[in-house]
This record gives structure tokens, C-alpha cells and sequence, in this order.
């Protein structure tokens, strides 16, 4: 009895949650090739892009979208391949909120934080600038935003320099996950939280909300996906220049599918918190309560649940989980956190259990965590504190166990010369 009035009530207040904010905008469905067609002739894959004919035929389209996403599945080395920025920069700056949504509370913060940093009362905080090699039609999006949290020098030179990229929600606005970050500094881990794209900074001026990030643009999104992918390994680029040596990512709702993309093709990437994960873009899209005016307007185009997933596969995790786990992406040197909530309404339980069989399935080294809440109220208190801990206590251990892993190593290279000298004096 007391389960299910929990359940009644916890599925309520994610309910409210969820629809408090009436600024989203239900967009018609569009193929969005032209998004995707610079990548195609950049990379030889030009014939994968429909005439002009098949594009105004809708059955046409969608089945070309769907061979294109199985194109870049074969290809995903291209597809999240990337050439590294030559412009990496720091810029100093006034931190501001861009909130997106237009409720008074919001509103009347973002304009004191405003206040404050124009009246010089707010320190200025540093932030990794750099041109994303994913372009898109929106300057302001494609540079990357990165506020930059360097962890203390340590008092022992021997110790290595770890690092680990932030990704916050979709529709985050620019503080969101900044504490963690301050946390992990206390551990001696430095941060980059990242702004996703289309988000906070990058957003551009037309928008309220970070729509484009995720929206019924078929192309646009798998661009923004690739987009964010593709700049999380340029922040690993930067750390490394930096003299960092290891490597993680923490990534909560949409931005742990991104960060599970990006670790899934890139080897260095060892500790991975995915906070709220799940298997296929499009299923999420269609089933979760927070995409919901995504999901009228793929219902307006006569769309279902499974075409829709076929249109997204190129950036659904459960295209990657083999890969993932595989030597080449350093799966079997991989720490991995996933974490997921008992009452999500926008990430349904049970596709986070499908991601926790195929991790067994697959073989990767990871535990995980299971939050009393859902998906929004993952944000509330006491659960924020909950989810927090869960995922601040596995980054200091796995990025501890990471020094100890190195001091062994080094351990074993020193003893190797001293035996063959042994050998060579008897």
C-alpha cells in the first residue's frame, strides 16, 4: 500500500514537474539533409544524399534518412571522427544563467546575477573557447563553451593530472552542474563542464529553449549530436596539451547519451558517470514526458515509435554497446557508473534495464545506482544530495584507482631493468 502511494505520488510531482514550463514549441516535422550533407561530400559519402525529388516525397525521404543512418553506424569512426581545433583559448568572463524558462523566479535571478557581474561584484570565471569542427547555420553555436574549473597543483609532482568533462542535462541552463564541478576540484580532479550545443551561450538569439538541440529536425539533431560528441573529445585534446593524463566524462539525461557516444570512439575516456541513461534516441523521444511536443509533431506526420527509431539510430547508445566495450575504444580499461531512476517518466524504467543487460551482456566494468525518484525530481531535494553522492564517491574512486593503477605500473617498469641486470651479472 505505502509502495504505491509513493509511486501515485513521486509520478505526480514529476508530472508537475514537467509541464510548469509552457514556453516549448511543438515544430513540424523536417528531414533536415541539409544538416548532414556538409559532413556527407566532406567525407565521401555524397551518393547517400537524396535528389532534390526524393526529398519533397515524404516516403522517400524517410526511407533515405533510415539508410543514412545505417551508413553512418558502419562509419561511426567518420561520423564522431573529427580534426582537432587550432584555436583552443581561454576568455575571462562575468558567469550569466541563460535560463530557459520564463517563470518569474527565473527570470528576476538571471536579472540580479546580471546586476552583479555588470557592477563588478561577482568574480569572473575562466572559460575554454574553441571553434566546434561540426558547423552549423548558427555562428554562436559552433563555438564551444567550456567553463573551466583547474583543480589545485598537487603537493606531490609524481601524481597525475586528471580532468573530467561535465555535460548537464538538455535545456540546462549555465550553472547547472557547476557545483559538481567544485566538488570534484576538492578531490584534485579538474573539470570542464561544457555547454552543450544549441545551449546556454551557444544558443541562438531566436530561441527560448535549447530546441534545436533535440526537436522533429531529423538532420538537425543527429548534427547537434555529433556536434557534442565531437566537441568532448576537443576537450579531452585541450586537457591533454594541458599535460592531463587521465580522462572522464560525466554526462546527465542527453548529455550521458553524449558522453556515451563520445567515450564509445574514444579510448581515452576511462571513468564514465552516466547519470539517467537509456538505449535508443528515437524510444526516448517517443515515450518520455518532457519530449512530448516533440513527439505531436511526429504524430501529426503520421510517424511510430519504431520508424522513428530507425531515424535516430546513428546516435542511439544501442547501436554502440559492442563498440563500447571493445578493445579498440578501451572498453575493457573503462570505469563506468550508470545510474537510473525508479519512477523517470522522461527515460521510462525500462529502457534503463535494457542498458543495464546489455552492459552485462557486453562485459564492461560497471556498477550501478538506483535513485527513489524520477527524472526531474532528480533535481530536488533530498534526491539531488542522493544523486550527487552516487556519482561524486564513484569519480574519486575510479580516478583513484587510476593513480594506484599507474603507481603499479611504474612500479613494474622500474623492476624489470634491476632483474635484467641480475641476469646479466651472474
Amino acid at each position: 500500500m505505502f509502495k504505491e502511494k509513493y509511486a501515485r505520488w513521486m509520478y505526480d510531482w514529476e508530472t508537475r514537474l514537467t509541464t510548469r514550463d509552457e514556453n516549448r514549441v511543438v515544430r513540424p516535422l523536417e528531414w533536415g539533409f541539409e544538416f548532414i550533407e556538409p559532413f556527407l561530400e566532406a567525407h565521401g559519402f555524397s551518393a547517400a544524399i537524396p535528389t532534390p525529388e526524393s526529398m519533397r516525397d515524404p516516403a522517400a525521404a524517410e526511407s533515405a534518412m533510415a539508410r543514412l543512418n545505417q551508413l553512418l553506424i558502419r562509419h561511426s569512426d567518420v561520423f564522431f571522427g573529427y580534426e582537432k581545433p587550432t584555436d583552443f583559448r581561454l576568455e575571462d568572463r562575468h558567469p550569466e544563467l541563460f535560463p530557459t524558462n520564463v517563470r518569474p523566479e527565473t527570470l528576476a535571478k538571471d536579472a540580479e546575477i546580471k546586476r552583479l557581474g555588470a557592477e563588478g561584484k561577482t568574480p569572473s570565471a575562466q572559460f575554454l573557447r574553441f571553434t566546434s569542427p561540426e558547423r552549423t547555420p548558427y555562428p554562436e553555436n559552433d563555438l564551444v563553451n567550456a567553463r573551466w574549473y583547474p583543480a589545485p597543483e598537487h603537493k606531490d609532482p609524481r601524481r597525475p593530472k586528471q580532468a573530467i568533462v561535465v555535460m548537464p542535462q538538455w535545456n540546462a541552463d549555465a550553472f547547472s552542474h557547476n557545483s559538481l564541478c567544485s566538488i570534484f576540484n576538492r578531490m584534485g580532479i579538474s573539470a570542464l563542464r561544457l555547454s552543450k550545443p544549441y545551449h546556454d551561450i551557444r544558443r541562438p538569439i531566436e530561441l527560448e529553449r535549447s530546441d534545436y538541440a533535440v526537436s522533429a529536425n531529423i538532420g538537425r539533431t543527429l548534427s547537434a549530436c555529433r556536434q557534442a560528441v565531437v566537441d568532448i573529445r576537443c576537450c579531452i585534446d585541450w586537457l591533454e596539451e594541458q599535460g592531463y593524463e587521465h580522462f572522464g566524462v560525466l554526462g546527465t539525461s542527453l548529455g550521458s547519451c553524449y558522453g556515451f557516444l563520445a567515450s564509445a570512439h574514444d579510448p581515452r575516456i576511462r571513468v564514465n558517470a552516466f547519470n539517467h541513461a537509456s538505449t535508443a534516441f528515437g524510444d526516448v523521444v517517443w515515450a518520455g514526458q518532457s519530449t512530448r511536443h516533440i513527439k505531436q509533431a511526429l504524430d501529426d506526420a503520421g510517424m511510430t515509435q519504431d520508424r522513428v527509431r530507425a531515424l535516430w539510430s546513428a546516435i542511439s547508445p544501442v547501436s554502440y554497446y559492442d563498440r563500447i566495450a571493445s578493445a579498440k575504444a578501451g572498453g575493457p580499461e573503462k570505469k563506468v557508473l550508470l545510474v537510473y531512476a525508479n519512477y523517470d517518466l522522461t527515460f521510462p524504467k525500462e529502457y534503463s534495464l535494457q542498458v543495464v543487460e546489455a552492459f552485462t551482456r557486453v562485459g564492461l566494468n560497471y556498477e550501478k545506482r538506483v535513485l527513489p525518484c524520477g527524472h526531474y525530481t532528480t533535481g530536488e531535494t533530498p534526491f539531488q544530495y542522493i544523486d550527487g553522492w552516487y556519482m561524486g564517491s564513484f569519480v574519486h574512486r575510479a580516478f583513484k584507482e587510476l593513480r594506484r593503477e599507474k603507481a603499479a605500473g611504474a612500479a613494474t617498469s622500474q623492476s624489470v631493468p634491476e632483474a635484467e641486470e641480475d641476469l646479466v651479472s651472474r
